[in-house]
């Protein structure tokens, strides 16, 4: 056996020197500190989360002042609040027509199980007196707002109309003003955007309903996603 093997092995003394000890100080201070600014920032937005999602809702939402116009547009979807607001705001005397969207087709439309969604759409306009004469079809088959808006300013470049009101969901707004003023660039026309309110939640208290949720968070992702495509 070597007489080396029996010697137990001598481990090296830490040095501590005054710079060492300084760093670690800093080092404990900037984690102390990062708790405590943790600690009262999730304090802060559990106090106060009420105010700060109202607020986020309220900038985001886009609800412009109603003037007259040529043309109230009823995008696809929202079927139980957009046709219904577009009512409204034509019998308060903002304009004489209604343009309803010929969006695609779902599966079950191609099959003649469900009515189109303009068919819809025109059905409730109707129950809710708007004369058949005054509702005007525009697109042909359009899939998203992308398509829609280009409808729109065909049309209104067929008619030399020059402006027009979208009554829209609330987190929609901003996607739709955004996308509607850059598709009618260069045409002379404008375009008024209206905030619907839905049944199940409003811009106070949109966080609480699982609808809601859904629907702001879409529209962020859907914005941006807009914003670098077209």
């Amino acid at each position: 056996m070597d007489p080396s093997s029996a010697i137990p092995a001598v481990s090296r003394p830490v040095v501590s020197t005054p710079a060492v000890r300084k760093r670690l100080r800093c080092l404990r201070s900037v984690v102390l500190w990062s708790c405590v600014f943790c600690f009262l920032l999730s304090a802060f937005c559990f106090l106060f989360h009420s105010p700060l999602l109202r607020g986020a809702a309220q900038a985001w939402i886009i609800n412009e002042p109603l003037e007259k116009a040529d043309a109230i547009v009823v995008l696809g979807g929202g079927l139980e609040t957009r046709p219904f607001e577009a009512a409204r705001l034509y019998h308060a005397g903002f304009a004489a027509r209604i343009l309803l969207m010929d969006v695609k087709p779902s599966p079950t439309t191609r099959l003649g199980i469900t009515p189109t969604e303009k068919d819809l759409t025109r059905q409730v306009l109707l129950k809710l007196q708007v004369p058949d004469t005054n509702c005007v079809t525009v697109g042909d088959g359009a899939a998203n707002t992308y398509d829609e808006s280009r409808a729109v300013r065909a049309w209104l470049e067929q008619t030399g109309a020059k402006k027009v009101i979208i009554p829209t969901d609330l987190f929609h707004t901003r996607r739709v003003r955004w996308l509607f003023h850059k598709q009618l660039n260069g045409t002379g026309a404008t375009v008024t955007v209206r905030a619907v309110t839905p049944a199940d939640y409003a811009a106070t208290n949109w966080w609480t309903n699982v609808e809601g949720l859904i629907g702001f968070q879409n529209e962020v992702i859907k914005y941006l996603y807009y914003r670098i495509k077209y």
